[in-house]
């Protein structure tokens, strides 16, 4: 998958259901996508938050695409914003010095390790055993476009089953995996409801979103087990 900065919760049910998650860190990066930005939960309604980054090139990888200086003080603005959103949660305190420390070393970095850091140190929160690789370290196969770089990337690491999230039934047929004994599963979130400051839930946001509200055992324990593979 790519990496996406504080993704939702359906993201880490992916990465809890795997052995190992391979981030996919030097494909295009996609404007309007998440790779940069995601939804926090600001006065009762959605806010899109943004990491800015520097001109965009239609072909440049993630991880060749670098966090901006600006605009100024643009860091500070969404801490505080986070900080309005969120100081009455129940867990900001032991939530937002991670989220705090992701947003002030960011800048000049590649977005795609920005958005990697975040989630890993989401994973340790959550004490995910998931072993993360990125895709542009060690498999040496960039060459390789859609279908047959994801197989030959099972292949390098003996897999004997790849799992998607369930958008990727467009892209992926299990026919063309089990030709290479590889089986191909998809998984299907559920997003469960919590309480989020007694006002009317709102669903789909940034992990963050999960975390200020609910405990880590209680994420760990109870949100990421609601799946099914298809």
């Amino acid at each position: 998958m790519q990496p996406y900065l504080f993704p939702y919760l359906g993201y880490f049910q992916l990465i809890n259901a795997v052995d190992k998650f391979v981030v996919y860190d030097d494909v295009a990066f996609i404007k309007q996508g998440w790779i940069n930005r995601n939804f926090l939960l600001l006065n009762g309604r959605k806010y899109l938050f943004t990491f800015p980054v520097k001109s965009i090139s239609s072909n440049a990888p993630i991880n060749e695409t670098f966090v901006s200086k600006t605009p100024f003080n643009w860091q500070q603005k969404l801490q505080q914003t986070i900080i309005q959103a969120y100081r009455k949660a129940p867990f900001f305190k032991d939530v937002f010095p991670m989220v705090e420390s992701i947003i002030s070393q960011s800048t000049d970095k590649p977005i795609a390790q920005v958005a990697t850091e975040s989630i890993e140190a989401v994973v340790k929160y959550l004490s995910i055993k998931t072993d993360i690789q990125l895709s542009s370290s060690i498999y040496e196969n960039d060459h390789l476009k859609n279908t047959d770089r994801v197989i030959d990337i099972c292949t390098k690491e003996n897999a004997i089953a790849y799992i998607n999230a369930i958008g990727g039934q467009q892209l992926y047929k299990q026919e063309t995996f089990a030709q290479k004994k590889i089986n191909l599963y998809f998984i299907k979130s559920t997003l469960p409801a919590y309480e989020q400051f007694d006002r009317e839930f709102i669903n789909g946001l940034s992990i963050i979103d999960v975390m200020m509200f609910n405990s880590p055992e209680k994420v760990k324990n109870d949100f990421l087990p609601m799946y099914s593979l298809v």
